[in-house]
């Protein structure tokens, strides 16, 4: 976390080159720092007379390991009519950060908190998103809190929004939930940390809730399933540090239902919430995606065909047509990439006014309010709904209109793409650090893209990528066909695809540039195209025809770990 004495150049290399390279927002203003430490560290009495109290909910927060800033806390129960009723309370951030403030134009400046191994450059101080604002357990805190009527197939009836005060009854992680929702007996399956029995008995008067958001959860997913919403199931890794900022590890995360959970219940809070501002009319940012690129699906079915996948649904696919052809790579060893493509063949989901609904969620609506502490959209959706719930009827002038709520859009979705290079560059960099000492070795990998310069191979186990440039491939010229993703060699007619099984040998690494050089242990011999299922034929032709979305519940996982981890991205 950056703290007040933290100075830019105390930091890991990686971390000043990433910050300074992309011009992230570090120091922090006097006045925003003395706004901040002005507010104090506890909730008024007079800041909870006017609220809903609901201290007497058990609420819980479920995040990572390591996570600080708590943005939310859920509680559901099952009612006689065998319908559900969830409660999903997120920090006040609106009650303590006004706009126009000095607190507000930092955020605003910022955008979003930018995330790396082992460090955070959040969008408000400490004071806030650790403490004032982080619904920590067993103290009161101010919330903003969508509650939710759900029926018993899983579809919203209700909803509402209410300003209260809330006092959580534990920080539970991802892992222990997982643990405690397993049957009597099981063995553990998904969840590796599995939680001591002591652990267990801590929590045995929250189980029978547990018990409830984990039932509540399957009907979700199902009924989320059953609309047709693409799942997108990529592979995420984390950056284990040591206590001198060296590698020591990198280790692949493993979702379970907990993180599943999490992400149902903040589907339901965005959906809520846009719900809400579509109604009112009030201007307003919405988290929005568009369908396919036209020139993208036309390249991405020619490439499918080659390897016998479809793609239905005309020139206007759904995403329920999108979702049945990731149902037909389970089992297949390219389906990492072959998500990756789908992923590429659609545009990257933006903060605009313009409510055009969510493609890959299938939402017509679609909003942030889950995160306020990390993420202006969200601090500037609860400004919103926060004016509606107090000032519908005096019909006060609400502070923003369509044109400053375009220019936020686009202030905001700039700020995302910034933090994600950022946090991608460190990423890379402490991944050339971890390769450097092994330079000289030869691994096993896969083809997991294929440029007009050159193959790069993603090495196994390490989910780390290098570059085979093509003036190493041999005494050959290729010819590189984007749309099948392979170069194919004009004489010896040697061809490399995506998806391709190789073996690299490291020749350099370039911490600075986030550079890895590899070399085929024989360039020029044909790969092992095992993976892709489109072999080559003895003339050295192929057999076969010629031929940004991840933005999940709005809950943070960025370059490097999971959600309060850095991760690959998963937004939505």
């Amino acid at each position: 976390m950056n703290s007040p004495s933290t100075a830019l150049d105390d930091l890991r290399p990686d971390l000043r080159a990433a910050i300074a390279g992309h011009g992230l927002p570090f120091a922090w203003p006097e006045a925003a720092r003395g706004e901040a430490r002005r507010l104090g560290g506890k909730v008024k009495p007079a800041e909870v007379a006017q609220r809903r109290d609901l201290r007497e909910l058990p609420f819980v927060t479920i995040d990572g390991e390591d996570a600080k800033d708590f943005d939310d806390a859920v509680f559901a129960r099952r009612e006689d009519s065998g319908d559900w009723t969830l409660f999903v309370a997120i920090a006040d951030v609106s009650h303590y950060v006004a706009a126009g403030g000095a607190l507000d134009m930092e955020a605003r400046e910022r955008g979003t908190s930018a995330y790396f191994p082992d460090f955070v450059v959040p969008m408000l101080p400490e004071e806030l998103s650790n403490e004032l604002c982080s619904l920590k357990p067993r103290v009161d805190r101010l919330a903003l809190a969508c509650e939710i009527r759900i029926a018993s197939d899983g579809e919203m009836l209700d909803y509402s929004f209410h300003e209260t005060v809330i006092h959580s009854r534990a920080r539970l992680t991802y892992n222990q939930v997982a643990a405690m929702a397993l049957p009597a007996g099981a063995a553990g399956g998904q969840v590796k940390r599995q939680v001591k029995q002591k652990t267990l008995k801590r929590y045995e008067a929250l189980r029978g809730h547990l018990d409830d958001l984990h039932e509540l959860f399957k009907v979700l997913r199902k009924h989320r399933g059953d609309s047709g919403s693409i799942e997108f199931e990529t592979v995420e890794t984390r950056i284990v540090l040591d206590s001198d900022g060296a590698v020591r590890d990198i280790v692949t995360i493993q979702r379970n239902d907990a993180h599943r959970l999490i992400e149902e219940c903040m589907l339901c809070a965005n959906v809520a919430a846009a719900r809400l501002l579509q109604e009112s009319g009030l201007p307003a940012l919405y988290r929005v995606h568009q369908g396919p690129d036209e020139e993208k699906l036309a390249d991405l079915r020619e490439y499918l065909r080659g390897l016998g996948l479809t793609l239905k649904g005309g020139g206007k696919p759904r995403p329920a047509d999108y979702q049945r052809l990731l149902g037909q790579l389970t089992g297949r060893p390219d389906r990492e990439l072959l998500q990756t493509l789908l992923i590429r063949s659609l545009s990257q989901a933006v903060y605009q006014p313009e409510n055009i609904g969510h493609f890959g969620l299938n939402f017509p609506g679609y909003a942030h309010f889950t995160s306020p502490i990390r993420r202006y959209p969200d601090l500037l959706v609860h400004r919103a709904i926060r004016f509606l719930i107090r000032n519908r009827a005096r019909r006060k002038i609400y502070p923003y209109n369509s044109f400053a709520m375009e220019e936020l859009g686009e202030i905001c979705s700039a700020a995302e793409r910034r933090a994600d290079a950022a946090g991608y560059q460190s990423v890379n960099w402490l991944k050339c650090e971890y390769m450097r000492d092994r330079v000289g070795e030869e691994f096993e990998g896969i083809v997991s893209a294929v440029t007009g310069f050159g193959l790069f191979v993603q090495l196994k186990d390490f989910h780390i990528d290098g570059l085979v440039h093509i003036s190493a491939l041999g005494d050959d010229y290729y010819h590189h066909d984007p749309v099948q993703h392979l170069l194919e060699g004009e004489r010896k007619r040697v061809i490399y695809r995506l998806g391709d099984l190789v073996t690299v040998q490291v020749i350099s690494v370039i911490p600075e540039e986030q550079k890895i050089e590899l070399r085929l242990a024989q360039a020029g011999e044909e790969a092992d195209h095992g993976g892709n299922g489109n072999k080559k034929n003895r003339n050295g032709k192929r057999g076969g025809r010629r031929n940004g979305f991840p933005d999940r519940g709005g809950k943070r996982t960025s370059p490097g770990g999971a959600r309060r981890g850095p991760a690959s991205r998963r937004r939505r």
